[in-house]
């Protein structure tokens, strides 16, 4: 099959923003404890945190972590994480059915975000916690000294405020499995009030509102336009979730990237329903803080334990690939989608994964996340498309390849992103780029292979990783390359003088 991308250097969608490439960690499972937090392990720092997971997570230049949840934070009391280690209490975690130590805290978390080269995402909760809970941790936080929350934080160790920017307000609230879940009005009540606060505090921090928790809720999007129309003039980003697990169709689990589209698009209509409906000039963005393949159905019931190995999903080729798809839908929603946290970051859904007192290795997904992290900074452009479709049983006829193209005018460089979707049918495919004057191919890789279902393991760490491909050359700024059949391709040019 032929395919065609056109990349004209005025046509532009937006600028990415550097917040598009977070991540998540959640007390949950081994995402903290042998995840981030081991002591004793060989690689083990002063504070007991794994080294080895720290220069993988430093090398995916994640900017924000989302911390400490997720379904957690519903139910989670911050104070129990603050303060002597050994004072600090054992509680249930009924979120997740688990047993919580809060050996890490805010402040542990803070500590080991500066290590890894990111920032914290902070998260209030809305279940069992107040207004007043969150503005409470946002003065433990974030204010100088002075005061009693600021004071006790320097008393725990930490004399310079974390400065903690942005703060999701909740997690999942139209989520009946969320503990103290709300009606859209009653958690738009209570957000608004928690924001006020908050800002009162800080009036320097961003807030994220719960939107929907699934395109497949009943309640969507309409939970989403009653949360605005209480909270649009408050609150700076409208949170979205979505995940997606292979049902047994690959060729729509490899059109995963379609139905994110629309997801993304009917999210922005809403928004944009309640501008208008408001009289705001304000736009409101969207924070996609959860996104990526999660095998759901595949959950179990486990005994009440400390750390225990669950949703420990084990990514193959075909993950990868499906989540280079997702990883083009936001990034041709960059004008839009300004802040998205791949969920999770370590063991939990996530890229990286360790084994006690052992090593850690990287996921398939890691390597699609890394690419667009690295190479996906600028101006996402909208190039002219043409492309043969292929047949869906739930989405119907979908492109068989997507791109997407991002110019960073700092570098003079063009990335070039495309996921080949058809598992049978190479794509010879012209990228056009002329408008840029003259160019030439500085990199080119590809992930893909005979065995969708190959995965990476401690055992096998590259079974599933890119390949450099030869690259190919032209004066007139027209190229042909050859993309094959199920694969994820970065194609990176220089605008030469």
């Amino acid at each position: 099959m032929n395919a065609k991308i056109t990349v004209v250097k005025e046509f532009t969608v937006g600028k990415v923003s550097d917040t598009l490439y977070s991540s998540f960690i959640e007390h949950l499972g081994r995402a903290v404890y042998t995840g981030i937090y081991e002591p004793g392990h060989p690689t083990a720092d002063e504070q007991g945190f794994r080294k080895d997971v720290i220069e993988l997570v430093k090398a995916l230049r994640v900017p924000l972590v989302r911390y400490p949840g997720g379904n957690f934070l519903s139910g989670y009391n911050w104070r129990d994480g603050i303060g002597p280690r050994d004072k600090r209490p054992v509680r249930l975690d009924r979120a997740w059915h688990t047993i919580e130590t809060n050996q890490i805290g805010i402040d542990e978390f803070a500590d080991w975000a500066k290590k890894a080269g990111t920032a914290v995402m902070g998260a209030v909760n809305m279940g069992t916690g107040t207004p007043q809970d969150a503005a409470d941790i946002v003065e433990y936080c974030n204010y100088p000294s002075g005061t009693a929350w600021s004071d006790l934080r320097i008393q725990n160790g930490h004399k310079e405020p974390h400065a903690i920017k942005y703060w999701c307000v909740g997690n999942e609230m139209d989520g009946p499995w969320q503990i103290c879940h709300l009606d859209a009005v009653d958690y738009g009540k209570k957000a608004r009030e928690a924001i006020k606060l908050m800002k009162w505090t800080d009036d320097s921090i961003q807030t994220v509102v719960c939107g929907s928790a699934s395109s497949s809720m009943k309640t969507y999007p309409e939970w989403d336009r009653i949360v605005l129309e209480h909270t649009y003039d408050v609150a700076d980003y409208l949170s979205i979730h979505r995940y997606f697990e292979n049902r047994g169709d690959d060729d729509d689990f490899l059109a995963s990237f379609y139905d994110m589209d629309q997801f993304i698009q009917t999210s922005i209509a809403t928004c944009d329903y309640v501008k208008a409906l408001t009289r705001s000039k304000k736009t409101m963005y969207l924070s996609f803080d959860e996104w990526n393949v999660w095998y759901q159905s595949q959950q179990q019931v486990h005994p009440w334990e400390q750390a225990p190995r669950i949703l420990e999903d084990h990514y193959s080729l075909l993950d990868a690939l499906t989540f280079g798809g997702m990883a083009i839908s936001l990034l041709n929603h960059a004008d839009r989608v300004k802040v998205a946290c791949l969920a999770q970051l370590v063991n939990v859904i996530a890229p990286v994964f360790t084994e006690p007192g052992k090593g850690a290795y990287k996921q398939a997904i890691y390597y699609p996340f890394q690419d667009v992290s690295l190479y996906g900074r600028g101006t996402v452009l909208m190039p002219v498309v043409n492309t043969p479709t292929k047949p869906t049983k739930t989405y119907g006829d979908v492109p068989a390849v997507v791109f997407a193209a991002v110019y960073n005018e700092e570098a003079e460089e063009i990335s070039v992103f495309a996921l080949n979707s058809s598992k049978t049918e190479s794509a010879t495919t012209d990228i056009h780029l002329a408008s840029f004057g003259k160019t030439s191919m500085i990199y080119r890789t590809e992930l893909t292979g005979s065995d969708l279902a190959a995965k990476n393991s401690l055992a096998a760490p590259d079974a599933v990783r890119p390949e450099a491909v030869p690259l190919t050359q032209s004066d007139s700024g027209a190229y042909t390359v050859l993309l094959k059949p199920a694969s994820w391709n970065v194609l990176r040019f220089t605008v030469t003088k």
